[in-house]
């Protein structure tokens, strides 16, 4: 990595408006924008739609060979190809949410992921979120954030996120998923969701996106 190059990391739990901050963060500083989430999410629709099982290692293997992950910029958005089909949309859908956990603790999943994030921020300033970005993906980034709120407020937030799209879901079975996420996140043998030692904690509960923003700009 050029050290000229300013990388910031943003990692924390599910649902805590880590991609709102890293967006609003890279158009305030003109840096790119990396959604490492997203990656995760389009190999689990992958492998929800051709049944690839986790725990069959061949298949995996064979199926990252054929997973080709791009982003492009769209005014003021930026979306997601796989294999060169926009799936910005399908990938936050609840029946990926609940299968994205498992996928991502998959080491060859994780290394595979890894290398591409890598390889986008070379030579760049990037911002990236995700949940071991300022511990394994760059552990030498500028900033890092650790972002967390109370787990009934993160699952109030999602749950009417989902219900602004039109998608049938209640409360309960989103705050379910949350903490089926949490657990796996960080109790996965590959890269768990932990702080990085050095990793500023922005605890969101009760700040709106300018406040957070602010938080961090502040920071840097």
């Amino acid at each position: 990595m050029d050290p000229t190059n300013k990388i910031i990391a943003i990692d924390g739990y599910s649902s805590c408006g880590k991609s709102t901050l890293a967006k609003a963060l890279a158009g305030k500083l003109h840096y790119l924008y990396i959604d490492s989430g997203a990656m995760y999410r389009a190999v689990t629709l992958y492998f929800i739609r051709h049944v690839v099982p986790v725990n069959d290692d061949r298949k995996v293997m064979a199926a990252l060979e054929d997973i080709h992950i791009d982003f492009h910029i769209e005014p003021g958005v930026t979306r997601i190809s796989l294999n060169g089909e926009d799936v910005s949309d399908e990938i936050r859908q609840m029946h990926v949410s609940d299968y994205v956990s498992e996928v991502s603790a998959v080491k060859a999943v994780r290394e595979a992921m890894v290398a591409q994030q890598q390889r986008m921020g070379r030579n760049k300033n990037i911002v990236m979120d995700g949940r071991d970005i300022g511990t394994t993906v760059f552990p030498d980034a500028h900033l890092k954030i650790f972002m967390t709120a109370d787990p009934k407020v993160r699952a109030e937030r999602r749950y009417l996120e989902l219900k602004a799209k039109g998608e049938d879901t209640t409360l309960e079975e989103v705050f379910e998923n949350l903490a089926h996420r949490d657990y796996i996140d960080t109790t996965r043998a590959e890269s768990p969701l932990v702080r990085a030692e050095d990793a500023i904690v922005l605890d969101n509960t009760d700040l709106n996106e300018v406040e957070q923003l602010q938080f961090v700009l502040d920071r840097l």
